[in-house]
């Protein structure tokens, strides 16, 4: 079972955990973590762009001029794609880029995401993120006293405001807790850091 180091918010080593062997230590599915990172930004596109077709543009009901004698290629209409102003082949229309993964696919991705984090070293265990008040400025102390790096994913047992608020504005860092995780939260940042109290919470939900 991987086991990993608990930090106090100051950064201080105070002890060690031991992970679930089912949740953090299995052999990574990369090609499931693709498959739900995918579906994931599919289905957070808004598919709301629109163009004109060429019914649609303005104009385009006679004829520009006549069929033969002009020397020019025979028109019908000045709507067409390859005149100026002309409508748009095969224009895109709003659609809906949604589709479904089964559950067991994306449940085999976010344990297979976790374990690439504890693989990679990516992982800190914090044994409590408490914030007396809402303060930015002792956050980014505390994401620096502990080693963060670049962007990072905060897990809490369960919705903290004070967190939340704490840590909204600074570019990176994202919050969430133990039964809203996501594969691509967690492989979209560099660093997950967890609350110690919220692995039980991790390990019951997805096992």
């Amino acid at each position: 079972m991987p086991e990993v180091k608990v930090h106090d918010m100051k950064g201080k080593v105070v002890g060690e955990v031991t992970l679930s062997e089912a949740i953090f230590g299995i052999d990574p599915n990369k090609e499931a973590v693709h498959a739900v990172v995918k579906n994931h930004l599919a289905n957070k596109r808004q598919g709301t762009q629109s163009t004109l077709t060429r019914a649609e543009v303005r104009g385009g009901g006679a004829k520009p001029y006549r069929q033969k004698g002009t020397g020019r290629a025979r028109q019908g209409s000045t709507s067409v794609p390859h005149y100026t102003h002309g409508g748009v082949a095969f224009a895109p229309k709003p659609r809906s880029y949604r589709y479904s993964l089964n559950k067991k696919l994306r449940r085999l991705a976010l344990k297979s995401a976790l374990s690439l984090k504890v693989k990679n070293e990516s992982i800190i265990v914090v044994d409590s993120i408490k914030m007396k008040t809402i303060k930015t400025k002792d956050f980014i102390k505390f994401l620096d006293s502990v080693g963060a790096q670049g962007k990072a994913l905060i897990v809490t047992p369960e919705h903290n405001e004070t967190i939340v608020l704490s840590a909204r504005n600074i570019p990176g860092v994202t919050t969430t807790f133990a039964t809203l995780l996501n594969t691509y939260d967690i492989m979209n940042a560099k660093t997950f850091i967890v609350d110690k109290a919220a692995l039980p919470t991790i390990e019951e939900v997805y096992a």
